[in-house]
């Protein structure tokens, strides 16, 4: 957009990228190390002061975390990686075969990056004998930019493959590069559509499936473009027992003309963002095309973390706001695979029953993504293999977010 702000979007970003993750995982304990070729970089023996003392997330030392750049093909595609590794011989039997170690593979939500678990990773990693991994999925985050060419002419099965394909396989790609066999493979709301889609493909390496609020979960309503276009919201909290239907929001639950139906500035927004959704902009395009009062759009979105300090908001913002204004690339894949409101073009419910491993998912207790897919899931596989539902209190949709403690607390239960 340097055409349209000539003198640039970064004002309120003095800090490096690399600065801006640093400080943020420094604020949930964790001290961030950059190793190239496996060894040290010069200055990561430098402990560089990037404000705050912590958040309080954690009690102990700082845990020590890699940041990686695993290359996953010969055209430069890399994807961004934080480790947690500890040694093996503290724990050593005593014997010269060193312990199996257990891997926990987070993957982000839309609009997001391994930074958005810096409240998580200092509990996840005291679990003995686990090592904690978390990834940017390519095109996202500081993962490598690849272009993303979207199909929007074609229809919805080619359209989602088309984006899954983009996923999963540099997943697949990332997963082999890093020698993991087997791995505890966990994403939140993109990123548990897309993990649910690569346990279907890729079964033999996932011990267990952890999809926290996972989006693209149950079927649209059948007129759902066009209730949009008219401003009404479909409520994914309410599944009917017929599949598929969905009640509409009334009237006073949004802003209304004197007529009683839907104001004219809420048509505006609604017939706006389908517009946009099925052209496949993104809201980093938003945010970039809105120059250096980007950074206000980001901290808007940042600010509706209330658990969160000053401090806290400001860093996550930093952050977010720097991923955003990077090449466009697979951020625009959302219109592929999800039609408006955050529905499947291909619905997770009539596939993701057919696992061949333990599954779990995870829902805030005030999440704006329904629990009833999730528990038509549960209800659909009916026992052939292990499933269960946790519910993490005083939580919305970044439930990791709001309740680290007992987010936390709920999937080391499901580790150990």
């Amino acid at each position: 957009m340097s055409w349209l702000w000539p003198w640039g979007a970064r004002e309120e970003d003095s800090r490096t990228d690399d600065e801006n993750e640093r400080a943020l995982l420094a604020l949930g304990g964790v001290t961030l190390v950059r190793r190239k070729e496996g060894l040290l970089t010069d200055d990561d023996s430098l402990k560089v002061d990037m404000g705050g003392d912590g958040d309080g997330d954690r009690d102990g030392d700082d845990v020590v975390a890699e940041a990686l750049d695993v290359d996953i093909d010969s055209h430069g595609n890399y994807i961004h990686t934080v480790a947690i590794r500890k040694n093996n011989s503290s724990s050593s039997s005593g014997d010269d075969v060193p312990p199996r170690r257990r891997s926990l593979v987070l993957t982000h939500g839309y609009f997001a990056g391994v930074g958005f678990f810096y409240r998580n990773y200092h509990g996840l990693s005291q679990v003995d004998g686990w090592d904690v991994y978390a990834i940017d999925w390519l095109g996202m985050g500081r993962s490598s930019r690849p272009l993303y060419k979207g199909v929007r002419d074609s229809g919805d099965e080619r359209r989602t493959t088309h984006a899954e394909d983009f996923f999963v396989e540099s997943l697949e790609a990332w997963r082999q590069r890093m020698g993991i066999d087997k791995m505890v493979l966990c994403g939140h709301s993109f990123g548990g559509y897309m993990v649910g889609v690569y346990a279907l493909r890729y079964p033999q390496h996932v011990e267990k499936l952890v999809m926290l609020s996972p989006i693209g979960v149950p079927e649209a309503p059948h007129d759902l473009e066009n209730m949009i276009w008219q401003g009404y919201e479909p409520v994914h909290r309410k599944l009917h027992a017929k599949e598929g239907e969905y009640r509409m929001k009334s009237n006073n639950e949004a802003p209304v003309s004197e007529d009683g139906k839907p104001s004219w500035q809420r048509l505006l927004l609604f017939r706006t963002s389908v517009y946009m959704w099925d052209r496949n902009y993104s809201p980093q395009w938003v945010v970039r095309l809105c120059g250096p009062f980007g950074r206000r759009l980001v901290n808007w979105y940042i600010g509706r973390f209330s658990v969160l300090n000053d401090e806290q908001r400001a860093a996550m913002a930093a952050y977010a706001h720097q991923h955003a204004l990077l090449a466009e690339s697979s951020a625009s894949s959302l219109g592929d695979f999800l039609r408006p409101g955050g529905f499947g073009r291909m619905p997770l419910i009539n596939r993701v029953v057919s696992v061949t491993m333990p599954t779990v998912l995870f829902y805030g207790s005030h999440d704006w993504v329904g629990s009833e897919g999730g528990e038509e899931i549960v209800r659909r596989i009916g026992g052939r293999v292990a499933t269960r539902i946790h519910y993490v209190a005083n939580a919305s949709h970044n439930f990791h977010i709001d309740n680290p403690a007992e987010f936390n607390r709920l999937l080391i239960s499901e580790m150990c």
